[in-house]
């Protein structure tokens, strides 16, 4: 295997010290202009690439910064770690990433090997398993900026980019209810994560404040998925009293419902059918899929900007940020009841 090129080897190509080889590879101001880029060509012409890991271990400073979804299949968090990488490039900081893959455990190998790859920060969205937040509460002793976004948990206090959940989930259900559904079902998952839970608690208050009823049997708990969707949706069609609309605890999830109700005959917008995230098939499947905007590319910014203010601390949590964004209806044909009677 061919030897790494060091810095020694610049050195004795050019008969200087090692010293100034680092020194100018690093653009110390009291190097020559000329013994700059003398150094710089032999680095490049013997393929020199820095020890990253050594050079954060001397200097305090990786500019990586760690990034844990829980997983990149989603349009959504790929759009945050996309705006992320975009807010970062200007300041020199570069992203290593991280998939939860929705397990509690691999998050935790997530944020330890992050920590022992040296990177200056963690921005991170929770799995659906975390119910213990000890492991984040290491990068908070390491006085290391640590930003959650989406998905959080309310014991940890720390700078967050949330969507207004509450809303989220109001909203649908109030959209539903102005297109004329009236028996309105929610599907969503079984962990106990706040955004989720605050979604449902915004439908549960939009039906009671348009004095309908909250039926148990039409909210179901399960995974967020499309196979989930295909479940919920076959086993409220099963009800005495099915319900004229559903709300999904995603996009996927409400995927598989609409490919249900296709199988019974049910077609949106006969049923109507809603999610959440605005992923990128939704516009494009058939029916197309109305669903609620939780703007990605905001969060993923907003991530960037906060990062590089609390980086720029000597204490990183010294004025801790939450950041609410508010979400919108994206109307499509899966709740255009209108259309059904042209």
């Amino acid at each position: 295997m061919k030897k790494k090129t060091t810095i020694y080897d610049i050195a004795k190509e050019l008969g200087i010290t090692v010293s100034t080889v680092s020194r100018a590879l690093s653009g110390f101001p009291a190097i020559s202009k000329a013994t700059r880029q003398a150094v710089e060509e032999v680095a490049e012409r013997l393929n020199y690439s820095p020890n990253k890991l050594a050079s954060a271990l001397k200097s305090g400073k990786s500019f990586i910064v760690g990034v844990i979804v829980p997983s990149i299949e989603a349009h959504f968090f790929a759009s945050i770690i996309h705006n992320i990488e975009e807010g970062l490039k200007d300041s020199g900081y570069r992203i290593i990433l991280f998939q939860s893959k929705e397990s509690i455990e691999n998050e935790i190998k997530g944020v330890k090997t992050l920590l022992e790859a040296q990177v200056d920060g963690i921005m991170a969205s929770m799995s659906l398993e975390t119910n213990d937040i000890s492991h984040f509460e290491e990068i908070i002793k390491q006085n290391k900026p640590l930003i959650i976004f989406d998905r959080v948990n309310q014991e940890i206090n720390v700078p967050t980019i949330t969507l207004n959940d509450y809303q989220a989930g109001y909203i649908a259900t109030e959209h539903l209810i102005k297109q004329g559904y009236k028996n309105i079902a929610f599907i969503t998952t079984i962990h106990q994560i706040k955004i989720f839970k605050d979604r449902l608690e915004g439908y549960k208050d939009a039906l009671k404040a348009n004095g309908m009823i909250i039926q148990e049997r039409n909210i179901i708990f399960s995974d967020l998925s499309i196979k989930d969707g295909r479940y919920g949706a076959g086993r409220l069609m099963r009800n005495k009293d099915k319900p004229d609309a559903i709300i999904a605890g995603d996009d996927f999830t409400a995927l598989g419902v609409i490919k249900k109700l296709n199988e019974t005959g049910e077609t949106p917008p006969k049923i109507g059918v809603i999610g959440f995230a605005n992923e990128a098939f939704s516009a494009y499947i058939t029916p197309s899929l109305s669903t609620i905007n939780q703007y990605p590319a905001q969060i993923g910014t907003s991530c960037a900007e906060m990062f590089l203010q609390m980086v720029a601390k000597q204490n990183p949590y010294d004025d801790i940020r939450n950041i609410i964004l508010e979400p919108t209806v994206v109307e499509r044909q899966s709740t255009n009841i209108d259309a059904l009677k042209h």
